[in-house]
C-alpha cells in the first residue's frame, strides 16, 4: 500500500443539533449504547470516588480535627466544578461530533499548536491513568491477601494484559464485560451511603483499629493554601470525566445524544457518590489511619465488619483494576484524529474488523507496561504525576469553548460563555496548585514530557509535509509513460519456482536477466558450473548472469548488480521478481532459509528497483 503524507479522509463536522440516521449497518454492533459508554467510558471517574475523598481528607488531616470539618464544603466545591465540566463536555459533544475533546475544541479555535498542548496532555492522563488504575487495583488485591505483595510487579501486567486482549476485541464488547463490575461497584457505594444517613454512629471500627493515625496536630484556623491543596488533590476525582467527549464516534447513531446521556449520568453519579461520602465522612467523624484506605472504614461504619464490607473491598478493587478501560476507550480515538492531522504516524489511524484502533490500543498498553515495571507496581510513585495533564486539557477546552460561543453566537451564548470562563478559572488555578505542590515528588518529569510531546508531534507532521511535497499532493500530475522494463530474478537453482518466476516475469518486462551469486570457493565453483550446464540444457530463453561475491552475502551482491544496471540504462525501469515458497502452516515457514527476505532488504535498501515477490504456496497434499 503506498503511504499517503496527506489526511485520511474525514466524516464532515456536524454542527450542533444536526441529527445523525441510526445505525443499522454490521458495524453497530460494535458500538457503544449509552449504558454501555458508561461502562466502557467512565470507569475512570467512577473508580476516582476511591481515592478523590481520601485524598481530601489527607490534605485537611494536617490541620488536625478542625480541619477536617471542611471536608464537605471542599468537596461541594469539587462537585461544582463537575457540574461545569459536565455542562461543558455536553455542549463540546454537540459541537465535535467527530470526538476528540479538547483536542478538537483548540485545534478549531485556539490554533494548531494549542491543540497539540491539550492531545499531549489528554496522552499523558490516559497513559498515567492506565499505570494508576492497575497498580491501585493490585494495591487493593495486595491488602486482601498479602502474600502476593512480593509478586505485584508480575500482577500488574498480567490484568494489563488482560484488559488490552478484551479491548482488541472491540470497545462495545468489553463494555458488556464490565457493565457487571459498574453495577455492582456503584450499587455498593450508593448502598453504603443510603445505610451510613441512617445510621446514628458508626456500626464498627474493626478496620481501623490497631492502625496509626494520620491526623495533625489540633488547630484553629484552615488558610486558604491548605484549602486550595485539598480543593487541588480532591479534583483528582475528575479525571475520566472528558472521556466521552473524547470518544463521540464509538457511540451508536445518534452517537452525539447518546454521548451528551453518558455524560450526564456520568456527572450524576459521580457527584452524588462524591457528596454523600463527604457527608458520610463528616457524620461519622471519621479519622484518616495508616494502611486502611478512607472508603473501608466508611464501609465498616455504614455496613459493619461483615460480608456487605467485603462485597465493597472487592468491588472496589476489580473496578480500580478494570478504570484502565476508560482509556483504552478513549485513547485510541484521539490517536486517529492526531494521525489523521499528520501528528502521528497513519497507522494509529486504521481501524480492524472489529471497529478497533488497534495499534493504539497496543501503543497504549506497550507504554503503561513500561511504566507498571518501573514503577514496581507502586501506586504512590505515579499518583504524583497522575491528574496534571487533565487539568491543563479541561483549561484548554474551557477557553477554547468561550471562543467558541463569542464567535458563534447561539441562544444564551452570553451565560454559556460566562460558564465556561468560570470553569476555566477554577481548571487553570487547580492545575497550577496541583504542579505547584506535587512538583518535587514527580510532577517535573510531565512538565518536561509535555512540551517533548508536542515537538514531536511537530517533528511528524513537517516530515509528512515535506514527503507531500516530494509527491506533488493536490496537484494534478504528469500523465503516465510506458518505460521499457527490464526484470531481474534471482536463483539458486533449477525448480517448478524457478519456472513459474520467469513466466511471470517475462510477463512483467520486455527484458528478463536471471542472476545467481557464486563465491570463489571449489565446492561453490562446482555447484555453480552444475547450475551453469542444467540453464544451457533446459535452455528456458532467459540469461543467466553471475555475480562473483567474495564473502558469503547474499543481499549486497544482487543489490550492487542491479545498481549496476540502472546506471547503465537510465530509460529502463528495473524491477526484482524474488521468488518464494509459502508453506501452509506457520510453523513451517521457520524451515525456510529467509533468502528472498533478505535480499528485498539490501535492494529497498540500495537502489530504487520496483521490488515483485512471487509467492508458490504449498498445500498439506504437496507437503
Amino acid at each position: 500500500m503506498a503511504m499517503h503524507a496527506g489526511k485520511p479522509d474525514t466524516v464532515a463536522a456536524r454542527g450542533p443539533g444536526a441529527e445523525e440516521p441510526p445505525d443499522t449497518g454490521a458495524d453497530a454492533c460494535h458500538k457503544l449504547t449509552a449504558l454501555q459508554g458508561l461502562a466502557a467510558l467512565s470507569l475512570d471517574a467512577m473508580a476516582s470516588v476511591a481515592y478523590g475523598p481520601e485524598a481530601i481528607v489527607l490534605v485537611l488531616a494536617g490541620a488536625g480535627v478542625y480541619g477536617l470539618g471542611f471536608t464537605l464544603p471542599v468537596t461541594v466545591a469539587i462537585a461544582a466544578l463537575l457540574a461545569v465540566l459536565v455542562a461543558s463536555y455536553r455542549q463540546v459533544i454537540a459541537a465535535f461530533p467527530d470526538g476528540g475533546g479538547s483536542y478538537a475544541v483548540a485545534k478549531r479555535h485556539l490554533g494548531r499548536r494549542t491543540s497539540l498542548v491539550a492531545a499531549a496532555s489528554l496522552i499523558l492522563d490516559y497513559v498515567l491513568n492506565v499505570a494508576v488504575s492497575v497498580t491501585a487495583g493490585v494495591a487493593a488485591l495486595t491488602s486482601a491477601f498479602p502474600q502476593l505483595y512480593g509478586e505485584r510487579v508480575w500482577i500488574c501486567p498480567g490484568i494489563l494484559v488482560l484488559v488490552t486482549v478484551v479491548n482488541l476485541r472491540g470497545v462495545a464488547d468489553s463494555a458488556k464485560l464490565f457493565l457487571l463490575p459498574t453495577a455492582l461497584f456503584v450499587g455498593s457505594i450508593l448502598a453504603m451511603i443510603a445505610v451510613g444517613l441512617f445510621r446514628d454512629g458508626p456500626v464498627s471500627t474493626a478496620s481501623a483499629a490497631g492502625h496509626a493515625s494520620a491526623l495533625g496536630e489540633g488547630a484553629t484556623t484552615v488558610g486558604a493554601l491548605l484549602l486550595l491543596k485539598a480543593f487541588a488533590a480532591g479534583c483528582s476525582a475528575l479525571t475520566g470525566v472528558e472521556a466521552v467527549a473524547n470518544a463521540v464516534p464509538s457511540f451508536r447513531a445518534p452517537a452525539a445524544r447518546r454521548a451528551q446521556r453518558t455524560e450526564v449520568a456520568l456527572g450524576g453519579l459521580l457527584g452524588v457518590m462524591l457528596i454523600g461520602l463527604s457527608v458520610l465522612i463528616g457524620r461519622f467523624h471519621l479519622q484518616p489511619v495508616e494502611g486502611v484506605t478512607v472508603l473501608a472504614q466508611l464501609a465498616d461504619a455504614s455496613f459493619g465488619h461483615n460480608t456487605a464490607f467485603y462485597v465493597v473491598q472487592f468491588a472496589t478493587m476489580v473496578l480500580l483494576a478494570l478504570a484502565a478501560n476508560t482509556s483504552f476507550g478513549g485513547l485510541p480515538v484521539l490517536m486517529s484524529l492526531l494521525a489523521r492531522d499528520n501528528h502521528l504516524p497513519h497507522l494509529f489511524a486504521l481501524k480492524a474488523d472489529r471497529q478497533v484502533h488497534r495499534h493504539g490500543v497496543l501503543a497504549l498498553a506497550a507504554v503503561s507496561a513500561v511504566l507498571l515495571i518501573a514503577s514496581g507496581g507502586d501506586t504512590n510513585t505515579l499518583v504524583p504525576l497522575f491528574a496534571i495533564g487533565v487539568f491543563v486539557g479541561f483549561t484548554i477546552c474551557q477557553v477554547g469553548m468561550v471562543r467558541h460561543w463569542l464567535s458563534e453566537h447561539p441562544a444564551r451564548w452570553q451565560a454559556k460563555a460566562a460558564l465556561n470562563g468560570f470553569g476555566a478559572l477554577l481548571t487553570g488555578v487547580s492545575a497550577v496548585v496541583v504542579t505547584a505542590t506535587k512538583f518535587t515528588e514527580g510532577a517535573w518529569l510531565i512538565v518536561i514530557a509535555l512540551p517533548l510531546l508536542v515537538l514531536g508531534f511537530e517533528k511528524i507532521h513537517r516530515t509528512y509535509a515535506r514527503i507531500g511535497e516530494r509527491l506533488e499532493l493536490g496537484r494534478i500530475p504528469q500523465p503516465p509513460t510506458r518505460a521499457r522494463s527490464l526484470v531481474v530474478v534471482p536463483v539458486s537453482g533449477l525448480s517448478k519456482l524457478t519456472s513459474k518466476a520467469l513466466t511471470a516475469a517475462r510477463s512483467l518486462g520486455d527484458e528478463v536477466l536471471a542472476v545467481t551469486v557464486t563465491h570463489p570457493a571449489p565446492e561453490d565453483r562446482q555447484a555453480a558450473e552444475a547450475l551453469r550446464r542444467d540453464w544451457e540444457l533446459w535452455n528456458p530463453g532467459v540469461e543467466l548472469v553471475e555475480v562473483t561475491s567474495m564473502t558469503r552475502a547474499l543481499g549486497r551482491p544482487v543489490s550492487g548488480y542491479v545498481r549496476e544496471l540502472a546506471e547503465a540504462r537510465p530509460g529502463a525501469q528495473v524491477t526484482v521478481l524474488i521468488p518464494e515458497t509459502e508453506p501452509a502452516r506457520l510453523w513451517q515457514r521457520l524451515l525456510q532459509n529467509q533468502r528472498g527476505s533478505v535480499v528485498a532488504h539490501a535492494v529497498r535498501r540500495d537502489t530504487d528497483a520496483v521490488i515483485c515477490r512471487l509467492r508458490f504456496r504449498i498445500s498439506d497434499d504437496t507437503c
